[in-house]
């Protein structure tokens, strides 16, 4: 997956979250419209929750356009993998992330990295006439 993209790289705390979101959806909503950007600021947002939650690690959040859609991934230096696990209890605050990931983006996957750590990654579809 190649061609335009952008990055930014947050520390392993709480308002990473917010700022993931926020940078998420102010580079997708022009690109690929309000209801890209908002599926695309959800999943970054609870991706970048479980680094900060369970990798504690910077992480560098990416962007990446083609022609067939969006990739966005989210980029840690822990070994772990992650694993989706349904919550272990119904209105539980964790637990979900990798779900909705699965559930809402077009593809999914998590890269290890040559120099360490893991890409965990989505893709959204977006018609090439959709895409600005």
């Amino acid at each position: 997956f190649a061609a335009m993209g952008e990055e930014i790289r947050l520390p392993p705390e709480a308002g990473s979250v917010g700022a993931a979101r926020r940078w998420a959806s102010e580079r997708v909503a022009p690109r690929a419209g309000t209801a890209a950007a908002e599926t695309a600021s959800l999943l970054v947002s609870e991706l970048v929750s479980n680094v900060v939650l369970h990798a504690r690690t910077y992480c560098e959040v990416s962007l990446r356009e083609d022609g067939a859609g969006l990739r966005l991934s989210v980029r840690d230096w822990s070994e772990r993998l992650p694993r989706a696990v349904p919550p272990a209890e119904p209105l539980g605050m964790s637990g979900r992330g990798l779900l909705l990931v699965e559930h809402l983006s077009d593809a999914h996957g998590v890269d290890p990295e040559p120099t360490g750590g893991k890409s965990v990654w989505f893709e959204l579809h977006v018609p090439a006439v959709e895409l600005r």
